[in-house]
């Protein structure tokens, strides 16, 4: 397997698992909507649909996690990052990679699968309403994202590799992204003239794709 395809295989988990947590949205949804006409319609409010909320949105936001790291979306401050070279980045992205991101999220996955075992074992169950709902399953989503994030960071990390050795960033894998709006606006204008369209929808693309690359200069640097 070549580094390419091993990099694509992780991003593809990572994606499958981000995909699935954001249909969680629509348990949330239909949560809240049935808990607002219990409440305010049928006088009948639910006591356990806060935990049940806090859970669904917390599994959403760990096992997310690994969705957003492939696809380069998790906030960074780049006004200097982005004016580096590729392997400049991709160095300064595997120091920190190996000083501060494995011990942390090595940390992550082993205390919280303590955690989760001890709840699990314990048989937990929420304390905030008199009869809340078991909190282990909850729980166990913390050492699971701990698990993705540490097989994403092993292809971040060989991502640094490759471009270390060639000074390209790798591919990720496409999927669906937002890109700068006044662009792709004005792209999809009726009041410009194609010259000016086609202008637009490259430099739309060319963000995007430049951000995804880690950077948005470094496209142009290349």
């Amino acid at each position: 397997m070549n580094a390419q395809r091993f990099l694509h295989t992780i991003d593809g988990i990572s994606t499958w698992f981000g995909k699935a947590a954001a249909w969680l949205i629509v348990g949330l949804m239909a949560l809240v909507c049935a808990e607002v006409f219990k409440r305010y319609v049928l006088n009948m409010p639910t006591a356990w649909i806060f935990d049940a909320s806090n859970m669904l949105y917390g599994t959403l936001f760990m096992v997310g996690g690994a969705y957003t790291l492939a696809q380069n979306a998790h906030v960074r401050g780049d006004f200097l990052y982005s004016s580096m070279r590729p392997r400049t980045q991709a160095s300064l992205d595997l120091v920190l990679y190996i000083v501060f991101f494995l011990p942390g999220i090595a940390a992550l996955a082993y205390a919280g699968w303590d955690y989760a075992s001890a709840s699990w074992v314990i048989n937990e169950h929420s304390n905030v309403t008199a009869d809340g709902p078991p909190v282990y399953p909850f729980k166990f989503m913390i050492p699971l994202a701990g698990a993705l994030l540490l097989l994403q960071g092993a292809a971040e990390i060989t991502r640094c590799v490759v471009c270390l050795k060639t000074g390209v960033w790798p591919s990720r894998l496409k999927d669906v992204s937002e890109i700068d709006v006044v662009e792709e606006q004005l792209a999809h204008s009726e009041h410009v003239d194609e010259a000016t369209r086609r202008e637009a929808i490259a430099h739309a693309q060319e963000i995007e794709e430049s951000a995804r690359q880690r950077g948005m200069g470094g496209d142009l640097q290349r």
